[in-house]
């Protein structure tokens, strides 16, 4: 995935049990991420962190139960609700998905987004809100009986339009990002003005599973013809949903718009319901919540005489974040020291895909996984040094080639002779300002282009 969740002040309470865990469990998650970069797909390694992983947060949900308890904390009952669906539904659910995929790369990145995108959600709003730091996210939700009512009628819809299979992941749905997501946003008034908005998100390829079979249409990227298509579908199924929902009685079809991520961000605060389904064919998110009257309206309101153009408009933008995300660089930074590695995902994860590795073994685990442009190697480490690992590296046919600099504090003349053989593309003193640095590797890789 080519992220880590960095740890800030804002994350912290003040409540020392609870803030001591909030820090491990980032570092657990941040360990999960490094695995699904730099380690093989071994079913062991993944079961293993996940289970580290899911017995902290077990521990971390109880420990933070108590402490409200002994406060007498007015949103006790809504936050363990919170907590219930997370232990219930959400790691369940993620944790079928990764074995009955035999851990596929999509499997885990689900389950990574999920949970690092609740955790920092649930973090800043609810965990804030126990000292009056936040206002809680979940202070309207419907009654459990009521929204497990709305789940079965979901999955029942989706089953007799698409034939999907569907479970339900979490009722408590907090906006985490999707693998190339599509937000839809409805939006219903009725004669007092009131308003309600519905958000719909897709996994892009949910809606070419579905709509593409239904049109008989073999795609495995959304067009202008395709995504029309759902649109109209989307607000057929809700519009059935609405029958079945008392709060949207005597409501009629207002505005329509297709959001970006940041858009959805901006717009989604404290949903009525908010539940997050696996189709078996992609991700699928239901959100509902009235609509604040001084809301500023997020996209473009999508009309019949604008409707081609808008909606050629947003898969381009969609497909230039997608090709920005892919034109990105691959470096792999090999280095002991997770101080090194944390500086240079910080100095270079803005405008390159970082992966790390800590030993020769994992440095070439990493590139069988993917291939990187560049691999920035520690001249000095434990077991294998820089000069062994870069032997390694050359040993293999389909790395040969691979540019290697090293990152070191020797640039004395023995040490470069020694490996001249070995063909390093260059050196970085670790002495040097990050910015030097920086400019080194931009600089190299503007030349490369020329060549």
């Amino acid at each position: 995935m080519g992220n880590q969740l960095e740890w800030q002040e804002r994350f912290n309470i003040g409540v020392d049990v609870i803030d001591k865990e909030h820090r491990k469990l980032f570092s657990i998650m941040n360990r999960l991420l490094t695995f699904s970069e730099m380690e093989d797909k071994s079913q062991w390694v993944c079961q293993e962190g996940i289970k580290y992983f899911k017995d902290h947060a077990m521990k971390h949900f109880s420990e933070e139960e108590v402490y409200m308890a002994s406060i007498s904390h007015a949103g006790y009952e809504s936050h363990r609700r919170v907590h219930d669906n997370f232990r219930q539904y959400t790691l369940p659910a993620l944790e079928k998905e990764l074995m009955d995929s035999d851990f596929s790369k999509d499997a885990v990145s689900h389950f990574l987004s999920v949970c690092a995108g609740w955790l920092i959600g649930h973090t800043l709003t609810e965990d804030r809100a126990i000292t009056g730091g936040a206002v809680s996210r979940w202070q309207n939700l419907l009654p459990e009986e009521e929204m497990m009512a709305l789940k079965q009628l979901i999955i029942h819809l989706l089953w007799d339009m698409f034939q999907l299979d569907t479970k339900l992941i979490s009722t408590c749905y907090s906006g985490e990002k999707f693998l190339n997501g599509i937000y839809q946003r409805l939006v219903y008034e009725n004669k007092e003005g009131n308003k309600w908005e519905v958000i719909l998100v897709f996994e892009e390829k949910l809606l070419v599973a579905t709509t593409g079979k239904i049109m008989g249409v073999k795609s495995d990227k959304l067009d202008v013809v395709l995504m029309n298509a759902s649109r109209f579908a989307s607000r057929q199924f809700v519009e059935s949903i609405m029958e079945h929902m008392p709060l949207l009685d005597g409501y009629d079809f207002k505005d329509e718009n297709l959001l970006s991520y940041e858009q959805f961000e901006r717009v989604f605060e404290k949903p009525e319901c908010s539940l997050l389904f696996d189709t078996g064919e992609g991700y699928f998110a239901y959100c509902v919540m009235p609509m604040q009257h001084n809301k500023k309206e997020a996209g473009t309101s999508i009309k019949a005489d604008n409707a081609m153009v808008e909606v050629q408009k947003y898969l381009r933008g969609c497909e230039k974040q997608k090709m920005a995300k892919n034109k990105k660089k691959k470096i792999l930074v090999v280095d002991d020291s997770d101080t090194v590695c944390m500086a240079m995902q910080e100095l270079l994860g803005k405008d390159y895909q970082v992966a790390v590795a800590n030993s020769g073994t994992s440095a070439i685990r990493s590139m069988t996984l993917e291939m990187p442009d560049l691999v920035l190697l520690d001249y000095e480490m434990p077991v294998c040094d820089g000069v062994q690992v870069l032997q390694m590296i050359r040993a293999e046919k389909e790395f040969a080639d691979v540019p290697v600099f090293f990152l070191t504090s020797r640039v004395d003349k023995q040490s470069v002779t020694k490996v001249m053989p070995l063909r390093p593309e260059g050196y970085l003193v670790k002495g040097q300002s990050p910015e030097d640095i920086k400019r080194n590797i931009d600089g190299y890789f503007v030349k490369r282009k020329k060549r």
